[in-house]
């Protein structure tokens, strides 16, 4: 131990890893270290006095804005980044963006991420899918995956509980003239998304279907008429302008353009070939809430410490969802168009085919919904997909739930699609009694 202690070497300085490469470190953390730094303290309160009120050209023209952002450089801030679903995550993105926007002309097409890359697969929810869409293809062809995953998630308390949460709220009528609260309907989307593990919320929004009546429940999974619908669709450069004034809004935007946008060097069309970055931040973007007095001219730049936490606000309408109920063409788009666009057509064009036309997130559905992960390292190859055995007993069902402990039985899942497509009146039995507890969820 002694020998090989002393071949070790001294132990690397805090924040960097044995090569000598700084370590990121995520922007809360990264704030208190620059905060604990006198030259770092000072130089971050002279970067702030830079860009307040003032363009970037101005300010690099200062030297003193100059020498404050060098210093920066070398400082944890710099390579700082935020965790999803962290518990400062707000508080972290105000910190990133308080940097990076003075780093930026502010004008780019796409922004980088503010996220820590997503490094892992999904093979695990991958197999798991393949699993719930039925390996025979006898049964196969008469599932309904999408009720099927909402027969799954009804077997799990919490999503249970979240999923109707969410439904019963974006179902509400408010009044004659307003028939829901939309910012209270993404709230509850949001802790759906955030609080449910991604093997039920995943199922639920990347089901894959064979006829219309899928689909059209797919379509459905987050109450758009509440969550998506509109009026009016607004200009797809004004929704995404008005998402870049609102810090949550901006890092998920442009963490789906890092992890979505496509790739042609990869097999997938997907950076990195990873699909779960894709899913992840596809996700990110649904429900988001707006911060309150968040304008970009006029944003307050944070203190070193302590921050602030953001109020919450209205609901953003970023939210992307199928534009249609056809289960043979999978199209994903925002509530926006490029009507009256005037010489920003192109550029509002390429903003919205990311979404209506990108094969890396299309791609990434279809091979959820048919269980088919992606893994081109040969080292590390995916294990075989094979269905539980037959005596693996499944979760036991709530009280409150008349069902089958089958959790994927197709005679089940056929009722219940005949019921909702053709309305059929059925003898009482506990298919039919799932069937209509699950209309009222």
């Amino acid at each position: 131990d002694e020998i090989l202690h002393s071949l070790a070497g001294p132990p690397s300085p805090p924040g960097q890893d044995p090569h000598g490469w700084r370590v990121p470190v995520d922007c809360v953390r990264a704030n208190e270290l620059c905060a604990a730094e006198p030259s770092c303290s000072s130089r971050y309160r002279t970067l702030r006095q830079c860009l307040a009120g003032r363009d970037r050209n101005t300010m690099l023209a200062n030297k003193e804005c100059q020498a404050a952002l060098e210093v920066l450089q070398e400082s944890p801030l710099y390579d700082c980044r935020c965790k999803r679903g962290m518990k400062k995550e707000l508080q972290c993105l105000q910190i990133y963006w308080s940097i990076h926007l003075g780093l930026t002309e502010g004008e780019e097409f796409y922004e980088a991420s503010p996220y820590e890359p997503v490094t892992s697969r999904l093979s695990d929810i991958f197999r798991l899918a393949s699993i719930f869409s039925g390996m025979d293809p006898a049964t196969n062809s008469k599932s309904n995956h999408c009720l099927d995953a909402a027969k799954a998630c009804n077997l799990n308390d919490n999503c249970k509980r979240l999923r109707s949460g969410y439904i019963s709220t974006c179902s509400r009528e408010i009044s004659a003239t307003e028939h829901c609260s939309r910012r209270k309907c993404h709230k509850a989307l949001r802790q759906f998304f955030d609080r449910v593990p991604s093997e039920y919320t995943y199922r639920l929004l990347f089901c894959s279907c064979r006829d219309q009546a899928c689909a059209e429940r797919r379509r459905q999974t987050i109450v758009p008429s509440c969550s998506y619908e509109d009026k009016e669709k607004p200009n797809c450069l004004d929704l995404r302008n008005a998402c870049r004034t609102d810090h949550l809004c901006r890092s998920r935007l442009a963490d789906f353009h890092t992890n979505c946008q496509a790739s042609f060097q990869s097999l997938t069309s997907c950076p990195g070939d990873n699909y779960q970055a894709c899913l992840g931040s596809y996700a990110g973007l649904i429900g988001e809430c707006r911060g309150v007095g968040m304008a970009p001219g006029s944003l307050p730049l944070p203190p070193l410490i302590p921050l602030p936490s953001p109020h919450l606000g209205t609901g953003f309408d970023m939210t992307p969802n199928y534009v249609d109920a056809s289960p043979t063409s999978i199209t994903i788009s925002p509530w926006c168009s490029c009507k009256g666009s005037g010489n920003m057509e192109e550029e509002c064009e390429k903003f919205l085919r990311d979404f209506t036309e990108n094969p890396c997130l299309r791609n990434a559905i279809q091979a959820f919904g048919n269980g088919t992960d992606v893994n081109l390292s040969p080292k590390n190859p995916s294990p075989p997909v094979t269905p539980p055995p037959k005596t693996e007993k499944s979760p036991a069902l709530p009280d409150d739930i008349n069902d089958s402990n089958t959790m994927y039985d197709t005679s089940v899942i056929t009722t219940c699609t005949s019921i909702q497509e053709h309305g059929a009146k059925l003898n009482k039995s506990k298919e039919q009694s799932l069937c209509y507890s699950e209309v009222r969820l």
